[in-house]
């Protein structure tokens, strides 16, 4: 859910739907969290608040660099489950 920030105008239902529509085909790679809305005469202007995008985890997995393990095979997935994993914490 878009939150939707009116801070100058008056906005219909319909146009801030048309708004959160707009953002979400302007910016499909990201997750739009929030949108200012400021109406001055005919001029809009428009603000966008995107989440942070969580870190994605590269290993070195038996000689791969890998995020995921779903394209390893059974050997492999065993191979990494059967490996020692070491903590920080003593």
């Amino acid at each position: 859910m878009v939150k939707v920030n009116v801070l100058s105008g008056e906005f219909s239902s319909a146009e801030i739907d048309a708004y959160i529509d707009r953002a979400k085909r302007l910016y499909p790679e990201k997750r739009i969290e929030a949108i200012d809305l400021s109406a001055a005469g005919d001029e809009v202007e428009i603000g966008y608040h995107f989440a942070d995008v969580p870190f994605q985890r590269i290993r070195r997995i038996t000689g791969y660099l890998v995020g995921t393990l779903d394209r390893f095979n059974d050997a492999k997935r065993a191979e990494v489950n059967d490996r020692v994993k070491h903590s920080l914490m003593s």
